[in-house]
This record gives C-alpha cells, structure tokens and sequence, in this order.
C-alpha cells in the first residue's frame, strides 16, 4: 500500500497541490484524474520520492518512504514517468537491463536470470523484437512499451506510471493495461481518457484545477455525471454496459445528440 497524508507541494510561490491525502490499497489499482495542471504528476514524484513533499508525508506499507534506503526501494516501487531517458545510444535490451539494477550487487555481472526476466519483460509488452534497436530511434509508442519493460523487470510489488497510455494505439493502450490489471499488484496510475479508468482501475482520486481532492474512491461512486462536469466543463453522459462504465461528452452549450448530424453520404461527398 501506498499512502500519501497531507501532501503539499509548490513550485516557487505557486502551491499545485494542498493538502491531499491518497491512498492505493494493496493489490488495487488507484487511477489519479483531474484536468490538465491539477497536479497529477506532481503527486506521483511525491509518492514515489522523486521530489520530497513541503507538507505531510507518505508512507510504503506504513513505513515512512524517506526512511527506506533508495535499493530497497528500488526493489519496491517501479515508476514510469513522462519524460524522456535520455540521449544515450544504448540498446533496448540494455535499457530494460537496468531494471535488474536493484537487485544486484555494486559491479556485479547481469546474470542468466537477469537476462531471462528482461526478455520476459519485453514479451509482456509485445517488445521482444526490438531488443536490439536504438532505445533513443523508437517512436514513442515504442519507447513507451520499453519503459514499461524495465519497470517490470525490476519486479516490483508497486507500480507508478504517469500518463502510460500516452503515443499508443487504442489496441495497445488496452492491452497493456488489461496486462497491469493481471499483475495484481498495488498500482497508481495518471490517466487521461475517463473511459479508460472507468475500465480498468478499482478506485480513483479526482483532482480539480487547484490541486483539491474532489473525491476519492470506488470509479463506480466517484465518476458521476455532475462530479465530471463540475471538474471538467463538459457535459457527460454516464452509459452503464455489460463490460462496465461508458462516459459520453459534449460541449455545455451543446445537445447531447447531435441531432444535426450530416449524413455519412454527405460527408463523404465532402471529402472528394
């Protein structure tokens, strides 16, 4: 479990997120939403350590985080960021290597097992034909599966990933995250597309343009029409489906349906 209680955090004199408290249960995945600049990935950096919170604190499995030493915690948590890893000309096979990092010993060679788990890795991603590519020449598709390939190869029992589904095509984005659902292991995950989240996470935290909690738990208490609405300025419609939620949306000042539709004929005749 991860747990964050009164996390705050500001850049300069701009406070992006206040006070929040966010906890991922064990085994469950924890999706965080909010609109653009609500401070998504500012929560992530502060749970897995990568910036230390101005206020609160946050605890793996009720023990303070900056009271574990960085291998162990390495060992704990894998995170899969936004930003770019770099210019380096190294293989994809040696980028997902150095997941394999903090398990092993100060100058020690990758082993046997280490090279099976990488390849292991790069098969559940559907990326064990690039292993021998540039990692810095992929398109970001492909350097997004990568990541994620090193993030499984360091065997976590805690995932964070930020924006994951971001440069994948629609089948992919489910694929992997119906393979994240299959690890079984505690997730935080930042997404974009309601639907998405809708599908595949247990609960949710949803921030608002502030950096306030607007609401946190089950996806089926907290994604309602007039919650999306109040965060997000569009109209929603709420579709309950055999393979679960399904959000629709529309500008405010619009009609649900667009009952002005074009027909499919005429829009073809458009294009020519």
């Amino acid at each position: 479990m991860i747990e964050g209680r009164g996390l705050s955090y500001a850049y300069g004199a701009t406070t992006v997120v206040r006070d929040i408290d966010v906890r991922a249960e064990s085994g469950r995945i924890l999706g965080l939403l909010g609109p653009n600049g609500s401070g998504k990935t500012t929560v992530v950096r502060m749970l897995t350590g990568i910036v230390t919170p101005r206020g609160g604190r946050v605890l793996l499995d009720g023990r303070p985080l900056d009271s574990i030493p960085h291998r162990a915690l390495a060992r704990r948590i894998a995170v899969v960021m936004q930003e770019s890893s770099g210019d380096l000309p190294m293989t994809v096979a040696d980028m997902v290597m150095l997941g394999r990092a903090p398990h092993q010993s100060t100058f020690s060679r990758n082993s046997g097992e280490d090279h099976r788990i990488a390849a292991a890795a790069l098969r559940r991603v559907g990326a064990r034909h690039l292993a021998d590519r540039i990692f810095v020449r992929l398109s970001g598709g492909e350097k997004q599966r990568v990541m994620i390939a090193r993030a499984l190869a360091q065997q976590p029992d805690h995932l964070v990933l930020d924006e994951p589904t971001n440069h994948l095509d629609i089948r992919f984005q489910h694929e992997l995250l119906t393979m994240i659902r299959g690890l079984g292991i505690t997730t935080v995950i930042v997404l974009h597309d309601l639907n998405l989240a809708a599908r595949y996470c247990d609960d949710v935290l949803m921030l608002d343009e502030e950096g306030d909690v607007v609401a946190h738990g089950p996806c089926a208490d907290v994604l309602t029409p007039g919650l999306l609405q109040g965060v997000y300025g569009v109209g929603v419609e709420r579709l309950e489906t055999t393979r679960g939620l399904q959000f629709l949306f529309h500008p405010l000042d619009a009609e649900p349906a667009d009952r002005g539709a074009m027909p499919i004929n005429a829009r073809s005749d458009l294009s020519r």
